[in-house]
């Protein structure tokens, strides 16, 4: 045992075993149970474009519960575990056939970093130790394994965050004891680090919280980047701060490890002269939680909701309060613009043995609801997801749920909570059967579809039942790369939409438009979805 002893270790096997977790007032949502074992511990997962999920976890884990093919072993004499390793560390799922395969990763990829460039490709960046500088590449095509590139870093990337920028390039930000950021790939003009002091002057002596910053791209093409307990919006172009909001209300942390999360809330209105985004940050840890924690003292997780319009010319935080605390939750997009709240525990914070009383009821945010009224307790699942744990949206919108390991290695035996190996998925209401009759169906275009940016579309779809042409919308997603409770380069796009028309036999036309720039939407592979009455038709990939 390491925290907690052994009272505690069975005192919280009791809980789970015999609670009756909040089921009375949750709204609905339920859940499926996928593998009872995929070898490795979630903590990192990219959907690609041909609905297959990259996972991945760190090498420094010791063997994990997955061999590697044909014999192959990984050697790494600079490994601090294991040197010789026949164990994989990462693996790819396929989404369409509930499957997975051994990938072979070299370096150390522990909180790491990573996004999908416009051809869909994962560029993955930094990790610990021999990692800490390396660049990886995934390729969504059979059969295809990592490829490192090797030290394509200019500086050591452990907890960084990753942005697609509207040229294609990703910028990689912050990471421990870096208050800078780079760009990759390098150019000759930009091949260097370039100062952010924020990330110094966000930075809590001895415990951090401006780890993972909480990084979106803003309509006007600069970056809104949130560290510790506040944001400033960056010209990175330039290398200058065009704005500083203030701190939220409280001021207490949600970054690592007083991990929250952070969404870029739907972007609509596209078409308009002047487009609006908006913020949302949830849950986190108080202040002083992780020396508290390191004490044997945990510390209530926060309670509360940050929603900021960072395009006002004097933006404001407006709080809210969730259903339950949580810390090192994740929220992601729902295709029909709903944000879901999931994973995360209601007490400590991030790191070893940190975290306690999991929260295993969901929620689920309605940006357009009134203030007061936008929170809605979903179902609970079963399995604690606590510390690196992680969930990303699929093509069929369910949200794909896996890892928690909140130790220094796989460890399944006397631990409060296990190494977490199985992968789950959370069905949101709206794949009821009951609204089967109102689902649509895309007919076309086809997935795979090239569009451009500001093209006119038309969307052909079918509705069994009767219609509400009113309650009819496009969206695009882009999918994330989600590790420590944020996901990376997540945003939806609310395609401005023109009336919709009758072909007859319940099958209906309507013409949207696409995102008219890349700063609205950097150019790469989306989920394209038709939503009717909140509920959203299965997607379909296409690329900007």
């Amino acid at each position: 045992m390491k925290l907690g002893g052994t009272l505690s270790f069975f005192f919280w096997h009791l809980v789970l075993l015999f609670a009756r977790p909040y089921v009375t007032d949750a709204a609905g949502g339920r859940w499926q149970l996928l593998q009872r074992n995929i070898g490795i511990a979630a903590m990192h997962m990219q959907l690609l474009n041909n609905d297959r999920v990259v996972i991945f976890d760190r090498t420094d884990f010791g063997r994990s519960n997955l061999s590697l093919p044909n014999g192959k072993c990984r050697n790494d004499p600079d490994e601090t575990a294991v040197k010789i390793d026949c164990t994989a560390h990462s693996v790819e799922y396929d989404v369409a056939s509930n499957s997975f395969r051994a990938l072979f990763v070299q370096t150390d990829v522990w909180c790491s970093s990573g996004s999908v460039v416009p051809d869909g490709r994962l560029i993955q960046t930094g990790g610990f130790n021999d990692g800490e500088r390396k660049v990886r590449i995934f390729k969504p095509c059979s059969g295809c394994d990592w490829e490192e590139i090797g030290d394509g870093l200019a500086a050591r990337r452990w907890y960084a965050t990753n942005h697609i920028l509207p040229d294609g390039r990703q910028i990689v930000i912050g990471g421990r004891r870096q208050f800078n950021y780079e760009f990759y790939p390098k150019t000759s003009s930009s091949s260097n680090t370039y100062s952010l002091p924020f990330l110094a002057q966000t930075n809590d002596a001895n415990i951090e919280n401006n780890l993972y910053p909480f990084v979106f791209l803003n309509v006007d093409g600069n970056l809104f980047i949130f560290s510790n307990n506040r944001a400033v919006l960056l010209d990175y172009a330039r290398n200058k701060i065009v704005k500083t909001y203030p701190a939220i209300p409280g001021g207490d942390p949600r970054c690592y490890p007083s991990t929250g999360s952070a969404v870029l809330l739907p972007l609509k209105n596209l078409q308009a002269q002047f487009v609006e985004a908006e913020v949302l940050v949830c849950g986190g840890a108080p202040k002083g939680s992780y020396s508290q924690a390191a004490k044997g003292k945990f510390i209530g997780a926060l309670n509360t909701c940050a929603r900021i319009k960072i395009t006002d010319k004097d933006p404001q935080w407006v709080m809210e309060t969730m259903p339950r605390a949580r810390v090192m939750g994740d929220m992601i997009l729902l295709p029909n613009g709903n944000v879901l709240i999931i994973n995360g525990a209601a007490a400590g914070t991030a790191g070893w043995e940190y975290g306690r009383n999991p929260v295993l009821n969901p929620v689920i945010y309605r940006p357009n609801s009134k203030l007061g009224s936008r929170f809605e307790l979903e179902n609970p699942t079963t399995i604690p997801r606590m510390y690196h744990s992680t969930a990303i949206l699929l093509r069929d919108g369910r949200v794909l749920v896996g890892g928690s390991n909140p130790h220094i290695g796989y460890e399944f035996n006397n631990v409060l909570f296990p190494t977490e190996l199985r992968l789950e998925a959370f069905y949101p209401s709206y794949l009821d059967t009951e609204f089967s009759n109102l689902r649509p169906q895309i007919l076309s275009p086809a997935s795979q579809a090239k569009l451009n940016h500001g093209q006119k579309l038309r969307v052909r779809f079918s509705v069994a039942g009767k219609l509400a042409q009113n309650l009819v919308s496009v969206t695009m997603v882009a999918p994330s790369f989600t590790t420590h409770s944020f996901s990376m380069n997540h945003r939806l796009l609310l395609l401005s939409a023109a009336k919709v028309t009758s072909l007859g036999n319940s099958r209906y036309e309507v013409q949207v438009t696409t995102p008219g720039s890349a700063y609205l939407a950097p150019s790469g592979y989306y989920l394209f979805f038709v939503v009717h009455q909140d509920i959203p038709s299965q997607g379909i990939w296409v690329q900007l």
